[in-house]
């Protein structure tokens, strides 16, 4: 059990038997009346936010989630192979379970698997990837004056803007928190 008046951002609960994510709170000390926290969270299952009042000092379950370290074996149609790099056991999970970050995934990569009671809750890639530019429009001389982007396509599938000397073949670093280019590698 958790009090709201410990909530912080990041901190897992559980409320109607899902997972809820602290994204914001503020603590509101009206002039007359109780205390309260207002919230706003994130089911980490669905993705949706709401808004939530707590009483000061009310407590609600917190929830205990699993993190493991897995490397990204091989796809399987449409599952993807994950071996656990401690007990050496392989799972295999969905598109649907990695969510959209699945674009950035690479054989031989590590990720962090979050789970609760033994359901994935999500894949957490690393912050950043390097990957091959396989397809992109050649930079024309004199462009790179103006500092304009242009799509590139990379490795593994995922189109991310670049600026315009990038040539195709080249390694570039991606933040995979928001699909921005970081720089060569």
């Amino acid at each position: 059990m958790i009090s709201s008046n410990d909530f912080r951002p990041g901190v897992s609960i559980v409320i109607d038997g899902s997972v809820w994510r602290v994204v914001e709170f503020l603590h509101v000390k009206p002039g007359k009346g109780a205390a309260f926290v207002r919230t706003k969270l994130k089911n980490v299952q669905t993705g949706s936010v709401v808004e939530r009042t707590f009483r000061a000092g009310e407590t609600v379950p917190q929830a205990t989630l699993e993190k493991s370290v897995m490397q990204h074996t091989y796809k399987e149609g449409d599952n993807f192979v994950f071996m656990d790099m401690e007990s050496y056991e392989e799972s295999s999970l969905s598109e649907s379970q990695i969510g959209d970050r699945v674009k950035y995934l690479k054989e031989g990569m590590e990720v962090n698997v979050v789970r609760w009671n033994e359901q994935v809750l999500e894949v957490e890639l690393p912050n950043s990837v390097v990957l091959e530019v396989t397809e992109t429009d050649p930079g024309v001389k004199g462009d790179t004056a103006t500092g304009g982007n242009k799509p590139a396509e990379v490795e593994t599938g995922a189109t991310v803007m670049v600026p315009l000397f990038i040539s195709k073949g080249e390694r570039i670093k991606i933040d995979t928190r928001n699909d921005t280019y970081l720089g060569r590698e």
